[in-house]
């Protein structure tokens, strides 16, 4: 079996996480090169996983080691800059999500990745997770019927949040209508590390092409609800990790299993089901690499994914254009909250509000364009607090 040699950009904790399952996939990867500003953190990880490139310079690294396949674990202000310098190398890449903080940037990216006859993933998780995977065939076999409802509840990074729902409908947003404010609350420390004493939130409704609506609120910080999404139908609905159907007037429900299996004296997820009649099941592809936990298994899909667009010439399972389906849905949800709460029609034609001022915001913290200053960018110092938290409120 051919393996891809990956070399991968960024040597923080979600990094180190996507290293530990890259050094399990032996059959599809070999694992050549780490960057990092930080030279201490990088020197750390690549004893750690036994990597030999070691590199501080992104440019210095795609020159020397010629990989396969980058993968961009850096903060998301930097992605674009990750991504396009890849494409620029003909280098395949994966990068963290979101896709972009703008459309336009999004774009700019998938066109250079075009241009030079390049792959591109972007590392979504959430539709990949095992019962998700599992959600999906049930819909998709039929047992909720004509589906009618859905809700979402996410806390952070909606993105994931509206992946989970386009890929249970089936369906692409139709057009959005939006609410936003935001709310004093206790001191906190945010993402990037400063103290907030205010927290954003947001809701709308969201019309699908299937007819669906879904109902969405991402709601301010400290709030009763954590992230969890509802899909209903005539025949039953999907809620949290149940499945409840409707018989002879009664409601059965089918929680979802999950059953381990022993690889090598470990205990490992073996599938996930639902013990309806037939039953349902998801298996783990993964297993016989003793990959198991729930979000070890998306890491696995988005890295095999990679690995078969690049040998089979085929493109990535979900890619560039679902990725920016889910941005394009947030950000039009807030872009109809800034006109006064007026309904958006998808797709969005031109440059928005919100995305005006997350740019400019760019620009002015580091001094440069996101699509045209990426020789200027990639000396720059990115922080873990993105534009899009300072404008939006966003991860």
């Amino acid at each position: 079996m051919e393996t891809l040699r990956i070399a991968v950009i960024g040597a923080g904790p979600r990094a180190r996480a996507y290293m530990a399952t890259i050094t399990k996939l032996t059959d599809f990867y070999n694992f050549c090169a780490i960057c990092d500003l930080d030279p201490q953190r990088g020197q750390a990880a690549a004893e750690k996983y036994d990597v030999k490139g070691r590199y501080t310079k992104v440019e210095e690294m795609l020159i020397a080691e010629k990989p396969d396949v980058l993968f961009c674990l850096t903060p998301t202000d930097s992605l674009n800059v990750m991504a396009l310098t890849a494409a620029s190398h003909k280098i395949n890449v994966i990068t963290e999500i979101p896709i972009a903080i703008a459309l336009p940037v999004a774009d700019a990216i998938i066109q250079k990745c075009r241009e030079n006859g390049v792959k591109y993933e972007i590392a979504e998780n959430v539709w990949r997770w095992p019962h998700e995977q599992l959600k999906q065939k049930i819909i998709e076999i039929g047992l909720l019927g004509d589906l009618t409802h859905a809700r979402l509840c996410y806390t952070s990074g909606s993105y994931h949040g509206f992946n989970a729902i386009r890929m249970l409908l089936g369906s692409e947003a139709k057009r959005v209508l939006g609410y936003a404010g935001e709310v004093p609350v206790l001191p906190y420390i945010s993402y990037g590390g400063g103290q907030e004493t205010t927290s954003k939130w947001e809701s709308g409704i969201i019309e699908f092409q299937n007819g669906v609506l879904c109902l969405y609120e991402m709601p301010p910080r400290g709030g009763p609800r954590s992230s969890s999404w509802d899909i209903e139908g005539t025949h039953g609905y999907l809620s949290g990790n149940e499945l409840v159907l409707y018989r002879n007037g009664e409601r059965v429900h089918y929680p979802i299993q999950s059953v381990n299996t022993e690889v090598d004296g470990e205990q490992v997820l073996d599938c996930v089901r639902v013990d309806t009649e037939p039953p349902i099941v998801w298996e783990n592809p993964f297993k016989k690499y003793k990959v198991s936990e729930t979000d070890e298994i998306a890491k696995a899909s988005i890295l095999y994914s990679m690995y078969r667009a690049v040998t089979e010439d085929i493109e990535p399972e979900y890619g560039a254009t679902n990725a920016r389906a889910d941005l394009e849905l947030w950000i039009a949800l807030r872009e109809s909250a800034l006109r006064g709460s007026v309904w958006m029609d998808l797709p969005i034609q031109d440059l928005t509000e919100l995305e005006s001022r997350i740019m400019t915001e760019y620009r002015r913290r580091y001094g440069h364009d996101p699509i045209e200053g990426i020789c200027e960018l990639l000396n720059a110092t990115f922080g873990r607090l993105s534009v899009i938290w300072t404008v939006a409120g966003w991860l």
